[in-house]
């Protein structure tokens, strides 16, 4: 008798301790990694997210709409958002490019006349300020670095019209570290790359200048464009926070932000040999890549130091270059005034020059 007992107490014990095992695994799913043969590390994966409307109501209220008016006339609509007590707005250059007024929109509905502080094209970043007594809220600036492929982000803006305000989209982090070429101004070609992350969270026009948040809500970029084609969806596109931050400071100071400058005309490869026989340019045909000068302009810094027309532009300090766009981004990591060192391909021939960069 004692010894059924004792069988049945361990069927007991046994049942409930896998009852409790079950139990557990299902509260903290694991997952093994194996890293060698007849080992493995086990780590917990949370799959569960709390809080992101908890998240999306610390950053909400500091969100606006931000109008662009040219001629009394409703030119385009952006997104922004309220990052200092003192009533400063974050958006972009874009959003406020070719305004002769800008109008901000609250969340609650009322709107405000915004002064524009200053803004820098090649960043696509603009600071603008309404009074402070209108401030209900001040997005908590967040950390773009901590942030993984996979985390889930959100966005909030106003797509399309001012009827969408306070639009929240959400997704993941795509990717970190994007280089993207893009157009300034009104260019028709790529004249620019910006070192951006990549997110599948819908954004379309109107979320320009709008927060991408973490979880928690805080601010971890700047929404800034979206490759837009019939084949291609959910790619949107932000500035890290930290760069807009940066940008803003120094607009913020009034310091002009001076980039460094070569003096010189140039083109890709890409351009038709029609055009470079116009110009009087041959290249040779060995030669495949890099950055084609058109003209060196004369007391400029390529031309003080030798540089050419026809000559092409193979590396700058470095850098590698193969574009117009890709000589810009690498450029502009140099100041003015400082001494680089350009390679460049005449005909066959290989050279090096020492320049010393302008300011632009």
């Amino acid at each position: 008798m004692k010894n059924n007992n004792s069988y049945l107490l361990s069927v007991v014990a046994l049942f409930v301790g896998a009852f409790c095992m079950y139990a557990y695994i299902q509260k903290n799913p694991i997952v093994q990694e194996k890293v060698s043969a007849g080992e493995s590390i086990v780590k917990n994966v949370n799959v569960t997210e709390n809080g992101i409307s908890s998240g999306i109501e610390n950053v909400y209220d500091s969100v606006v709409v931000v109008e662009n008016y040219q001629k009394l006339k409703l030119a385009g609509i952006g997104s922004g958002f309220i990052y200092d007590s003192k009533g400063y707005i974050l958006t972009n250059h874009h959003v406020i490019d070719g305004a002769s007024e800008i109008k901000v929109k609250l969340m609650d509905g009322e709107t405000l006349i915004a002064t524009v502080i200053g803004s820098d094209e090649y960043a696509d970043i603009a600071v603008i300020k309404i009074d402070s007594s209108y401030v209900k809220r001040v997005a908590k600036i967040g950390d773009s670095s901590k942030m993984k492929v996979g985390d889930t982000v959100f966005t909030i803006g106003s797509p399309l019209s001012v009827d969408y305000a306070g639009t929240v989209t959400r997704g993941i982090l795509s990717g970190k570290d994007r280089m993207v070429a893009v157009s300034v101004g009104n260019s028709s070609t790529n004249d620019w790359i910006m070192n951006v992350m990549q997110t599948d969270a819908a954004i379309n026009p109107g979320n320009s200048g709008g927060p991408l948040c973490n979880v928690s809500g805080e601010v971890i970029g700047v929404n800034s464009m979206k490759i837009v084609k019939s084949e291609i969806e959910g790619i949107g596109f932000a500035i890290p926070i930290e760069d807009a931050i940066e940008y803003a400071n120094l607009i913020l100071k009034g310091e002009k932000i001076q980039r460094a400058y070569l003096g010189v005309s140039m083109t890709d490869f890409t351009t038709s040999s029609q055009y470079l026989r116009q110009e009087g340019i041959t290249i040779d045909n060995t030669i495949t890549s890099g950055v084609i000068v058109v003209e060196a302009v004369k007391g400029g810094p390529c031309a003080d130091a030798g540089i050419k027309k026809g000559d092409v532009i193979i590396k700058i300090g470095k850098y590698d270059i193969t574009s117009v766009a890709e000589l810009r981004y690498y450029l502009y990591k140099y100041k003015p005034k400082e001494k680089i060192e350009i390679r460049v391909m005449r005909g066959k021939t290989e050279k090096l020059f020492n320049v010393t960069l302008g300011a632009n």
